[in-house]
């Protein structure tokens, strides 16, 4: 779906505004990889390149994005994700993923977004790989930290009925277990959280508290885009995979079986 001339004002105007969203709290990244300190000829070349080459994709990726992960072959295995995204056009954007926020994180994945428009071009194999956006929005989890509230509610709104494809490449870690000093094994399909309860205990909380936000302010504050809500393919997706009673939560439906979430059946009633 198109973004809404608010949010395209929000995107032009973000750099502006990029020094204080990229300053919210700081999440350090856990893993150092192994390696000897760079040499000083290394450190010439970087500082050479700063200066002399141009036209760098990442400096475009300036929309600070927060949320989680869960892994689509092992749901209960779920991360933190720092998206750092390039809004490419009205309907397409592209993220870097880090473990991190700060200048040592780990690049350990990536995510682009489509709009509702482009993700019902996709053939029924193709669209198997690309997860929902409605629960992540209307529970307040997807954040912009940093950004003024009137500026990430337009955000926001404008990322209603998407859909994200993500793989992670890296497992830096995840709460209460360390991860892989080195990229090793094979690329990772991610989903989203689509009802409550998905979350690992103490995941969102955690978050929460490292970055200076309220999930559940965002979550009333956006109370008013369920209305926007379309159903959404894959919210059933992990239904009964995360091995703890879960909820359905208001204004998310899945497209497939045309049901309501808010009237589906939770884990515990299985």
């Amino acid at each position: 779906m198109p973004l809404t001339p608010t949010v395209s004002i929000v995107f032009g105007t973000l750099a502006a505004s990029l020094a204080f969203a990229t300053h919210a709290a700081d999440m350090e990244p856990k893993i150092r990889p192994p390696g000897a300190p760079t040499s000083a000829k290394t450190d010439v070349l970087k500082a050479g390149a700063t200066v002399l080459q141009t036209n760098n994709p990442l400096e475009p990726m300036n929309v600070y994005l927060n949320g989680f992960h869960p892994m689509k072959d092992d749901p209960k295995h779920q991360m933190v994700a720092h998206h750092f995204c390039n809004q490419v056009n009205e309907d397409f954007a592209q993220c870097a993923l880090f473990d991190g926020n700060t200048r040592d994180a780990n690049l350990n994945g990536i995510e682009y977004i489509i709009s509702e428009k482009l993700f019902n071009t996709l053939s029924a194999d193709e669209k198997q790989y690309w997860h929902p956006h409605n629960y992540e929005i209307l529970s307040g989890e997807l954040v912009a930290p940093g950004l003024p509230e009137i500026a990430e509610k337009a955000l926001m709104k404008g990322k209603m009925n998407s859909y994200g494809k993500t793989w992670h490449i890296w497992d830096t870690g995840v709460p209460g277990m360390r991860g892989d000093k080195l990229p090793l094994g094979t690329p990772r399909l991610a989903w989203s959280f689509n009802h409550t309860g998905e979350e690992n205990p103490g995941l969102v909380e955690g978050r929460d508290r490292a970055l200076g936000i309220d999930s559940k302010k965002r979550r009333a504050g956006r109370a008013a885009f369920t209305p926007l809500a379309k159903p959404q393919t894959g919210v059933s997706d992990l239904a009964g995979k995360f091995g703890r009673p879960t909820q359905p939560f208001p204004g998310v439906s899945d497209a497939r079986t045309g049901v309501s979430s808010s009237s589906s059946p939770t884990e515990s009633s299985r």
